[in-house]
């Protein structure tokens, strides 16, 4: 059989598919989740008028997101009983343990408290009310850390025996699972860039506004949020993959290898701005490179030595048994750049944004707006941005909504396509996980429709962000300015759409 059409292959690219489309809205509702909880505690201790609208647009925002992410993430856990049935087989004891604490608790959290805080405008005390959405984003991140604690088992299996009578991997530690180097720096890493994402997306739809003259003051609130989020985002996501980077070469010495398609393991190695390499021959044919940093990434030393592709695949072979233990090299290469391409862009314009609308004491007293004013970009310390450059900074701002989105899909590509061909490394690998009695035929028929819905899916999504992010924050009413001061309130609050304000 055509290995492009073997039923392996084609599961992989159902599973990548959703999964892919799937994270576009994690990071999102990760962030978007505290940054509303932090918008309405302003509100809470200062009652300004522009906080509260601000809570409630981007709660708006938030809910659609969140919608979309649960429908889509559903799909995710039937794929391990479809396509993937002795994937499940073999580690369900162990995978299947975080994914059910995931469920039963942070899901609990999201699920239970996101509904009080729907419906729970005009019913509760603004205090138990805040209470709420910061209890639905402790679940958001509870939930991720317990799938990334799945995932973490799969790229460094601890915490485990194998069966020999029953071939199956059983858990022993389910706390070393939970807690192992692995699962925290991935945490640490997939978290903050959930915020740089997050603070990115609010950052660029408060510059759409701000380009437009609308909604002021809420606007210049939620910008400098954003600013503030991307450029510390930023800063936690280099510290923290640092740190996964060195991780990854002590348990994938593969993985780095491949990121940099480094061929033959060398003292003082090299990081590749570009390369371009002849898998069959084993080396590259063009590269451009910086001696020493790969090196320094990997073991903080830029002297240290560093395996090759050729090294690891050979070491490999001689551990596992024969075999081609390498991934696809250009997809691991490029993914890698590409991640981190696009984050430092989001990161530096982030950071551009923050200077030039620094506060107020900083500025002469001529660049100085009011806070229903757009305020200036001032690069200098008497020289505003002209017009054109200003228009120019708003629309860059916008594009950088997406670079953050871009840059965790080539993440996740990255961390899964470079631990091929494993599918847990070292224990199993991808061509033994797939569903035995599943056809191509099936495979096909299900990735296409999956694939189509998704695409309706994207249009509904875009529609109804386009949609309210178009209209703005809400006009703000009696009931929400003042809300009940005891559960229940005494005013009818009987509101069954309460979510769209």
């Amino acid at each position: 059989m055509d290995l492009a059409l073997a039923p392996e292959t084609l599961a992989r690219w159902q599973f990548g598919i959703t999964t892919v489309y799937h994270f576009l809205f994690v990071p999102l509702t990760i962030s978007l989740a505290a940054l509303t909880a932090g918008l309405q505690t302003a509100w809470v201790r200062t009652e300004k008028e522009k906080y509260l609208r601000a809570t409630k647009f981007w709660g708006k925002l938030f809910l659609i997101n969140i919608a979309m992410g649960v429908v889509t993430g559903i799909v995710q856990e039937f794929q391990f009983g479809m396509n993937w049935s002795d994937y499940s087989r073999f580690v369900g004891d162990i995978f299947g343990a975080p994914l059910a604490f995931e469920a039963l608790i942070a899901f609990f959290f999201e699920s239970t408290f996101i509904g009080l805080w729907i419906f729970g405008w005009d019913k509760l005390p603004k205090k138990i009310h805040l209470a709420c959405i910061w209890m639905v984003s402790i679940g958001t991140i509870l939930s991720a850390y317990f799938i990334l604690a799945a995932n973490s088992w799969m790229q460094h299996p601890v915490g485990y025996k194998y069966n020999k009578a029953n071939g199956r991997a059983e858990l022993t530690d389910f706390w070393h699972v939970l807690t192992q180097n692995t699962a925290l720096t991935q945490a640490f890493h997939t978290l903050s860039a959930s915020f740089l994402t997050g603070g990115a997306f609010m950052v660029g739809i408060a510059a759409f506004h701000l380009a437009r003259k609308k909604h002021i003051p809420t606007m210049r609130s939620s910008l400098r949020l954003g600013l503030i989020t991307v450029v510390i985002a930023g800063l936690l996501t280099a510290i923290s993959g640092d740190q996964l980077g060195k991780v990854m070469f002590k348990q994938q010495p593969m993985k780095m290898a491949a990121a940099e398609a480094l061929w033959d393991g060398q003292n003082s190695a090299p990081f590749s701005i570009f390369a371009y390499g002849d898998v069959s021959k084993g080396h590259n044919t063009v590269e451009l490179s910086i001696p020493g940093i790969l090196s320094f990434l990997a073991d903080d030393n830029f002297h240290s030595y560093v395996p090759g592709i050729n090294d690891t695949n050979k070491a490999e072979q001689e551990k596992y048994g024969p075999g081609d233990y390498r991934p696809i090299i250009p997809v691991t290469f490029w993914a890698f750049r590409w991640m981190i391409g696009f984050g430092m862009a989001s990161f530096a314009i982030g950071l551009l944004g923050l200077w030039l609308t620094r506060k107020k004491f900083m500025l002469p007293q001529a660049m100085r707006t009011g806070d229903d004013e757009v305020p200036n970009l001032v690069l200098f310390k008497n020289k505003a941005l002209s017009p054109k450059f200003t228009k120019l900074y708003w629309i860059v701002a916008l594009w950088t909504v997406g670079f953050p989105l871009i840059a965790n899909s080539w993440g996740w590509i990255f961390t899964e396509m470079g631990r091929q061909p494993w599918v847990v490394y070292g224990v199993l690998q991808t061509r033994d996980a797939v569903s035995p009695s599943v056809s191509q035929g099936e495979v096909i028929t299900s990735m296409t429709v999956f694939t189509l819905l998704y695409a309706v899916l994207a249009v509904i999504e875009v529609k109804l962000l386009v949609k309210y992010i178009k209209a703005g924050p809400p006009e703000l009413t009696d009931d929400d300015l003042h809300p009940p001061t005891k559960i229940g309130g005494d005013r009818d609050a009987d509101k069954p759409m309460a979510f769209s304000y």
